[in-house]
């Protein structure tokens, strides 16, 4: 019982935050860290298992991720490929739940900042060790998961996410899905899982530097140990 003490479910929501925070940016930064898919066009073969040159490829990935953005206006256009209205249809739902992360992100800064300063202020560095543990937990459940059952995984997401079939592409009517294969997206995910990790490991040698810094070892408001 004296274990659990130690544990604060503001501190537990604070994690929560944490959590949202590191995953919105994985999310944002992967979608954006372009060099990984060209990475990917290399290592997958992409443009001999296609047919198209790699240039076209580039293009029309990188017009997809330029629509993606929050700050694109505009309608969604292929340089050389083209694209069923399902498929646009799709494209655009995707960006919404882009988009719901960029403001996830600036909501949860929004309001971990004055938690920070507050707890700052109070010298509790505790929330540091327990929201680094919070945050790391989602992201292996998951990484688990993928690691078990990659194909079903992502057929689930795609249930879960989208209230439609438009996800299931017909390589004829859209054949952006080509260059497009199942392994770019594990590697994305595979990208997203270790950005939280790391954030999540920064946060704890955080937590070590300001304890070890400032020499505390007893919350102030009921002696516990953090």
């Amino acid at each position: 019982m004296k274990r659990l003490k130690r544990f604060k479910l503001s501190d537990l929501l604070i994690g929560v935050l944490f959590a949202l925070l590191f995953i919105s940016l994985g999310l944002i930064f992967t979608i954006n860290f372009r060099p990984l898919y060209y990475m990917d066009v290399k290592l997958l073969n992409i443009a001999e298992n296609t047919g198209y040159p790699k240039d076209d490829i580039i293009k029309n990935y990188n017009a997809l991720i330029d629509y993606s953005s929050p700050f694109y206006k505009g309608e969604l256009s292929f340089p050389t490929l083209d694209a069923s209205p399902s498929g646009l249809q799709h494209f655009k739902e995707v960006k919404d739940i882009f988009i719901f992360f960029y403001g996830l992100c600036a909501v949860s800064i929004i309001f971990l900042v004055p938690i920070i300063i507050i707890k700052y202020r109070k010298r509790d560095i505790s929330y540091l060790l327990i929201s680094s543990i919070t945050a790391i937990v989602l992201p292996l459940i998951v990484g688990l998961f993928l690691a078990i059952d990659f194909d079903k995984s992502f057929i689930v997401f795609h249930k879960l996410f989208f209230n439609n079939d438009y996800w299931i592409f017909d390589p004829i009517t859209d054949p952006i899905i080509n260059i497009l294969p199942a392994t770019f997206f594990l590697h994305c995910a595979i990208s997203i899982i270790l950005f939280v990790i790391l954030a999540s490991l920064v946060l704890y040698l955080i937590y070590l530097y300001l304890k070890r810094r400032s020499g505390i070892r007893y919350r102030k408001s009921n002696g516990i140990k953090i």
